[in-house]
């Protein structure tokens, strides 16, 4: 009874705790650690015993699957070489520098004890940085980039902490650290395949949501404990195996069945992930008794956890600024031909600021063996690195994002997207309907199956109206009206209910019905930005757009049916504009080379219109409107 009790006091703590952090825009793993350190000295509140094995085995795995199946398997391999430096050779240079920083500054440590501290504080947790990065709108590959950095920088920071422990205890040469990493990698990266490619063939046949899901579950466990068994890395199989189901989930999911693991597992990250910060905050008392018995001073304690954080983000700052030199002496002495692009000195600044440390450096501090010498004091600068980072980082890196005037996110230009992928999904399905239309079909039932692809597809372009002075598009005035509608019949179905009037399974299918309805009117009124505020720009306030409204005079297209300028530099287009101005046709902004968009900021012609059959509409560069 007192176990379930602690429970239930645990998760109300975590949802009331984030949802007063949301609410003040303050960072809520930094307030869970808080208010935990605080309650530990409340009298009556018991002391909490994290065991690392629950850690790392009971909350990990399902922490990084929920993270990994969410992540795009085409932007990592995009990024693959990027990652690469950041998830493996920076968490050993970072191993490295705070161990021999640690090794320094701590009495009686051995330097195999430094680096072990180095390999528990080298892994950022990207759920901070990326949460934070989305709200202040951090260009999107950063955050890719550091969204997948933190699935495989945990793997090689516990293989490394594995051999720091393993010199602990003997002498371990070169050669077997090398084989080490060399085995975690293979036997991680063989486990995780196999999971993946067997889970993604058995959901394939799963019809029942409820056993896809409780399968689901099990996959990031049925991938740890074999890749461990063999010595392996748990954490790579978990990794990998999210990645391929995440990816293979359009193809063998059906759509409620995605819904429900989507919704599932965000619920299990958001209280596993917050509820560790709270356990760790509680944990502190206990932290700090143990150092007490150290026989360290006050000012040698503050020095040593001030040195080993400092260590912690400095050696992430040297790494990207080395990274970034490296890349531009390489780049001069290449041919201009073969000379790739490099991110700006302000990308590499944002990157190696959002070094926040989270729940694997929480967790791997306890992994620390009872004997290791000073071990309280390396748990107690691996509580300071996490909440200093999160305190330090965590608060500076909007102010940051915002003072270096990194590009946002476009939401016209997302809008215009997504208008363009269902444009095509549309045509596609409406040529299916009619190969496989029957003759004695309805024809009230093909026109209406063809009014709802071309509505679908309607409401999609008129996202970027929201922009114009149109006060309400016509999907908006039709969201408006069901949703009035909807709730009348809400309220008769309570009625009905109310007077039993029909049986309870039937009147569960009429409300799950009203559910998936009203779950399909998920366009607000007016879409917000990455911080909240409605979507406006300056033509929104001052009236229609006048490049629009301009009479534009027929022009002579410059080329029939491609690109000229995709056909130039041998690369492909997906579909074609035309600028109103001087009739030259280009690729759109889903194509690789965005010539369309080009020619506008060349040449500063406002407006162009689709170059595709059966298509009219037009975009004003200018004020981001269509018409």
């Amino acid at each position: 009874m007192h176990i379930a009790a602690e429970i239930v006091a645990l998760v109300v703590t975590v949802l009331v705790v984030s949802a007063v952090a949301r609410r003040l825009d303050w960072s809520a793993p930094l307030c869970l650690i808080v208010v935990g350190v605080a309650a530990s000295y409340v009298p009556g509140v018991p002391e909490v015993h994290l065991d690392p094995e629950v850690v790392l085995l009971g909350l990990l795995p399902p922490l990084l699957y929920s993270a990994a199946i969410q992540t795009s398997l085409v932007d990592f391999r995009k990024n693959r070489g990027a990652i690469g430096l950041m998830s493996v050779g920076l968490v050993v240079f970072t191993a490295l520098g705070v161990g021999v920083v640690a090794w320094a500054v701590i009495p009686g440590l051995p330097l195999a004890g430094g680096i072990a501290l180095g390999a528990v504080v080298a892994p950022p947790d990207a759920v901070a940085a990326s949460v934070v990065a989305r709200r202040v709108g951090m260009p999107r590959k950063l955050i890719r980039l550091l969204e997948g950095e933190s699935l495989f920088n945990d793997a090689a920071a516990l293989v490394a902490l594995r051999t720091a422990i393993a010199a602990l205890a003997g002498s371990v040469s070169l050669w077997q650290v090398g084989a080490d990493f060399f085995r975690a990698a293979i036997g991680g990266a063989v486990v995780g395949l196999v999971v993946g490619f067997v889970a993604a063939f058995i959901r394939a046949r799963l019809n029942e949501p409820v056993l896809d899901t409780a399968l689901s579950f099990a996959v990031p466990f049925i991938a740890y404990l074999p890749a461990e068994a063999i010595h392996g890395s748990g954490v790579l199989a978990v990794v990998i195996a999210g990645l391929i189901l995440g990816h293979k989930a359009p193809q063998i999911l059906s759509g409620s069945t995605r819904l429900a693991s989507r919704l599932n597992w965000q619920t299990i990250a958001f209280l596993l992930e917050n509820m560790v910060f709270l356990l760790i905050g509680l944990q502190l008392r206990r932290i700090l008794a143990e150092v007490g018995e150290s026989g360290l001073s006050l000012a040698t304690l503050t020095w040593i956890c001030v040195a080993v954080l400092a260590a912690t983000i400095l050696t992430r700052v040297v790494w990207l600024a080395g990274i970034g030199t490296v890349k531009r002496v390489k780049r001069r002495l290449l041919p201009k031909k073969a000379q790739a692009k490099i991110w700006p000195w302000r990308y590499s600044a944002v990157i190696s600021w959002a070094g926040m440390r989270g729940v694997v450096t929480l967790a791997a501090a306890f992994v620390l063996p009872a004997d290791t010498p000073q071990r309280a004091v390396l748990v107690l600068a691996a509580f300071v690195v996490v909440a200093g980072t999160l305190a330090v980082q965590g608060m500076t890196l909007p102010p940051l994002i915002r003072a270096l005037r990194l590009p946002r996110p476009d939401p016209a230009e997302d809008a215009l997207q997504e208008a363009a992928v269902l444009h095509d999904m549309t045509r596609a399905a409406l040529a299916k309907l009619e190969e496989i239309r029957q003759p004695d079909d309805p024809p009230e039932i093909i026109q209406r199956l063809r009014d709802r692809l071309q509505h679908r597809a309607d409401s999609a372009w008129e996202q970027l109206g929201r922009q114009s002075a149109l006060a309400e598009t016509p999907s908006d005035a039709y969201r408006r009206l069901r949703l009035e509608l909807l709730e009348v019949e809400r309220d008769q179905f309570l009625k009905a209910r109310a007077s039993g009037s029909a049986d309870d399974d039937v009147l569960r299918r009429v409300l799950e019905r009203l559910d998936i309805e009203e779950s399909m009117l998920d366009r607000d009124e007016a879409e917000p930005d990455v911080e909240g505020r409605e979507l406006r720009t300056p033509a929104a306030t001052a009236g229609s757009c006048k490049h629009l409204a301009h009479e534009w005079v027929d022009k002579d297209p410059s080329s029939a049916d491609s690109c000229a300028a995709c056909l130039t530099e041998g690369t492909t287009w997906v579909h074609l504009r035309m600028c109103l101005k001087c009739g030259n046709v280009a690729c759109c902004d889903s194509s690789p080379r965005r010539h369309a968009t080009r020619h506008f900021h060349e040449t500063r012609h406002p407006v162009m219109r689709s170059y595709e059959p059966g298509e009219t509409w037009r975009w004003c560069f200018v004020d981001k409107q269509l018409g």
